[in-house]
């Protein structure tokens, strides 16, 4: 499928947020239990000056899918480490865009001297533990039972891609 990445603006948010929440909605993929306002999921992504994020937009201009890293943690120690969060729009999973937008951030990683992306992924959410497991992350520990989702517990899994 023929998508173009490129850099969020403030005009993606409101599309971007249609697709979290979809996810909110129909599975068990976010940590959150109701969808969320722009304002809202703009807080929970935690956008980074300086650090790459993107959508992938189809020939029609619609937004499929995004994908950002920001700061794994605010101490200076782990200032070579980032935080990945990718989603796809229904029905664009398993079309290589997820691929494609984790290979442009890991670039763009690169280039701004980041060194390991984490990853937290409900342990409910098979799918992109396949995803990343596939493309060279590692798992690293996870916290066990910690969530509670639908009435269903869930571990959060730490995934870890050294670069």
């Amino acid at each position: 499928m023929a998508v173009e990445l490129l850099p969020v603006s403030a005009d993606d948010i409101e599309e971007m947020a249609g697709i979290f929440n979809y996810y909110v909605e129909h599975s068990l993929a976010t940590y959150t239990d109701t969808p969320v306002s722009t304002e809202r999921f703009e807080a929970l992504m935690s956008f980074a000056p300086g650090y790459p994020a993107l959508v992938a937009r189809d020939a029609d201009g619609a937004v499929v899918g995004f994908g950002l890293l920001r700061p794994y943690s605010p101490i200076p120690a782990f200032d070579r480490a980032a935080e990945l969060t990718c989603f796809l729009a229904k029905g664009y999973t398993g079309r290589g865009i997820g691929s494609m937008i984790l290979q442009a951030l890991q670039s763009g990683a690169v280039e701004i001297g980041i060194e390991s992306i984490v990853a937290t992924v409900s342990s409910l959410n098979e799918g992109s533990l396949r995803f990343h497991l596939a493309r060279g992350f590692t798992e690293q520990g996870r916290l066990a039972g910690i969530g509670s989702r639908n009435g269903r517990r869930f571990d959060v899994v730490y995934l870890q891609k050294i670069l």
